[in-house]
């Protein structure tokens, strides 16, 4: 039987954002493959997890393409943003909490290029007029992450609509992104 590791790691990216704490045998029970072939394929929770965060910089930079950042109002190009970004939350979510756990001098090249997208986006709206010019543009970064991540987790759990999820991101971190016009 010819295992598709894409197939696998989908499932097990499914598996660990709505539990985080899955052992390798859950995993490989919820892909349907025995823990022997998952484990040669992944030689361990470190080893799928890495594997599970190129697919989140895969998915997460296939939303930054389609979100068009540097077309339209920054404000658009960030709505865009986290419509895209929607269908994998819950896995940002996970790599984001999981990745805590390693060592800080493994930054991975992958995050930072995509950081630097986001905070261009920021910078962007910034320099337009858009955006406050108070909060740096990594700090902005590091609160649609966050609101993306707290979202994925009130959504699963129940406790909000998945049908809110863009609106409550957006609105919440526009309110707090937007400039005020002084009168």
């Amino acid at each position: 039987m010819t295992v598709d590791r894409e197939q696998v790691l989908r499932t097990a990216a499914a598996l660990l954002s709505r539990k985080a704490t899955a052992t390798m045998d859950e995993v490989a029970r919820a892909a349907g493959i025995g823990r022997a072939t998952l484990h040669r394929h992944f030689a361990g929770r470190d080893a799928l997890v890495r594997a599970l965060e190129a697919l989140g910089i895969q998915e997460f930079e296939a939303a930054l393409d389609a979100a068009r950042l540097d077309e339209d109002r920054a404000e658009d190009a960030l709505r865009r943003l986290i419509a895209g970004v929607e269908p994998v939350a819950g896995l940002l979510s996970f790599l984001v909490t999981e990745n805590q756990l390693f060592e800080g001098d493994q930054v991975n090249q992958g995050w930072a290029r995509l950081d630097a997208r986001v905070s261009a986006l920021f910078r962007r709206g910034q320099e337009s007029g858009e955006f406050r010019i108070d909060l740096t543009p990594a700090w902005l970064t590091e609160a649609l992450y966050g609101l993306v991540g707290a979202c994925a987790w009130a959504v699963q759990d129940g406790r909000v609509a998945g049908k809110d999820f863009h609106y409550m991101i957006v609105e919440l971190l526009l309110g707090g992104a937007r400039r005020s016009v002084e009168k």
